[in-house]
């Protein structure tokens, strides 16, 4: 598996516009847009940061992944995600070597990027996704 660089960390919030004020205007980072994946039932926020970005995401349903998370733990970082040149090849190594995923096959995420998230049980807590954009 090779792994190209860290593409995002994804942050959990209540809502996108209210983190949106932090990020660009506190901070001011690039708002590069926002994206409803509806079979996630999430909406996410982009800023970059040089070759990385940082993606808010607020859920579109109480039942969802993100409100679930927040729920939880509170809003936050939710996950990192590292970049791979091949997803399946990575899922694949990754499962031979005894990791549990979440994802055994890859599935389309914000911007149209191949993702997969393995299982925090199997990485120390972190919930880490892989993604690949073509």
């Amino acid at each position: 598996m090779k792994i190209l660089k860290i593409d995002h960390l994804g942050i959990a919030v209540n809502s996108i516009d209210e983190g949106k004020s932090f990020w660009s205007e506190v901070l001011g980072l690039p708002f590069e847009g926002a994206e409803t994946v509806e079979a996630q039932k999430v909406t996410t926020a982009f800023f970059p940061v040089g070759e990385s970005e940082v993606e808010l995401l607020e859920s579109t349903a109480s039942d969802g992944p993100v409100a679930k998370y927040i729920e939880k733990k509170g809003q936050g970082i939710q996950h990192v995600a590292f970049r791979v040149e091949n997803i399946e090849d990575a899922l694949a190594e990754l499962k031979e070597k005894g990791v549990r995923l979440i994802d055994e096959a890859p599935r389309i995420g914000a911007g149209g990027a191949k993702i997969a998230f393995l299982h925090p049980k199997a990485t120390n807590g972190v919930l880490v996704e892989l993604c690949q954009r073509d």
